[in-house]
């Protein structure tokens, strides 16, 4: 019995990440679907200066 409530709040868990996951993505499809190159490039860049990518 124990094990039963256990699988189902697994599944549930896992579903809503799941959910969660595409939706943010399908969120970061669609803002940079409408952003301009420049934009884009500009984040790119910064991107790499903050995780210690030298890029020049």
């Amino acid at each position: 019995m124990t094990t039963m409530s256990t699988t189902a709040a697994r599944t549930d868990t896992s579903l809503r990440s799941i959910v969660l996951t595409a939706a943010l993505g399908l969120g970061i499809m669609f803002i940079a679907g409408f952003a301009s190159s420049a934009t884009l490039h500009d984040a790119q860049h910064d991107m790499r200066h903050a995780i210690g990518f030298p890029c020049h």
